[in-house]
């Protein structure tokens, strides 16, 4: 940000921000062009933790921020849209969802295996109250760019057979950050190209081999597909957390996604050791060979930087 040393704090709508934080804000409204006002408020509440004392994100208060932001020329936002938020009320699962017959078998038995992408609000509805119902995590709300899937049978007949999701990852991931050899700058401007699969749940009625890894590679084949019609960019990179005291990551391993270790224990969005968890297992999957270039800058369409 223009006038403000990297260590200098300065108090704006109420919450003191460094020069990286707000450097960071005015690049997750760079990074996504296609969001309406009140999703990069939601964003950038939860990269930086900005919440109030009852735990929900200040969404009007960044608003109020962005605003001012766009007034001193730092950043451009879209046109207000005359929309109302979603409800932020409690998932309620219905009669819907409840348990199916029992699917047994080979992958070959239920083939062809599809993602669905989820966009109609009735469809959306439908996969939140499965993941609530039968996820080891539940339901959290998705924010910023993002892609829900129902994982879909063609044979004997179609049937849903689980839900993925892939969103926003983690800001700062010293494995990770490693791995690709990038710096602070280079990620704040291109962490969008990478996205974490933060949602995958085979329904517990439904036992088919290799079904898991067999979704994993449609989606390394289809995520990309789907974020440029939505979001208009193309990520390069996936990654995933596994909880190691509860699952060992066979079909990630199954799937050649590559295992980096383990976690610090901290929070996805925790940049400054706040939000301790459980340490989990770090998978990245290449979307594209020369992912390193594309992230670190060195990729470049007619003489330009991507």
């Amino acid at each position: 940000m223009k006038n403000l040393d990297k260590n200098e704090r300065k108090i704006l709508c109420g919450r003191q921000f460094t020069a990286q934080e707000l450097q960071d804000v005015i690049e997750t409204v760079r990074m996504f062009p296609k969001l309406s006002r009140h999703e990069l408020a939601k964003t950038i509440c939860e990269g930086l933790s900005w919440v109030a004392p009852n735990g929900r994100y200040k969404i009007e208060s960044c608003k109020q921020l962005l605003e001012k932001l766009e007034a001193q020329n730092e950043i451009n936002l879209p046109e207000k849209r005359n929309t109302q938020p979603h409800s932020h009320g409690q998932v309620i699962c219905g009669e819907h969802t409840g348990a199916e017959p029992e699917i047994t078998g080979n992958v070959s038995d239920v083939a062809p295996i599809e993602l669905e992408p989820v966009r109609k609000r009735e469809d959306i509805r439908l996969w939140n109250e499965y993941v609530e119902r039968y996820h080891i995590l539940g339901y959290k709300r998705p924010f910023g760019a993002h892609q829900r899937y129902f994982i879909r049978s063609g044979a004997p007949e179609r049937r849903r057979l689980g839900c993925m999701l892939f969103s926003a990852s983690a800001w700062a991931l010293a494995e990770r950050d490693a791995w690709i050899g990038w710096n602070k700058e280079k990620r704040s401007q291109r962490l969008h190209l990478i996205v974490n699969n933060t949602r995958f749940l085979i329904f517990p009625w439904v036992r088919v081999k290799n079904l898991a890894s067999k979704a994993l590679s449609l989606a390394a084949k289809q995520v990309r597909r789907d974020f440029k019609e939505r979001y208009g960019y193309e990520p390069v990179l996936l990654e995933t957390f596994v909880d190691v005291e509860h699952y060992e990551g066979t079909c990630y391993k199954a799937a050649n996604w590559i295992s980096l270790g383990l976690t610090a224990g901290r929070g996805r969005m925790d940049r400054y050791t706040q939000y301790l968890s459980t340490p989990k297992q770090i998978f990245m999957y290449p979307l594209v060979p020369d992912f390193r270039a594309h992230l670190c800058g060195e990729r470049t369409t007619g003489g330009e930087v991507l």
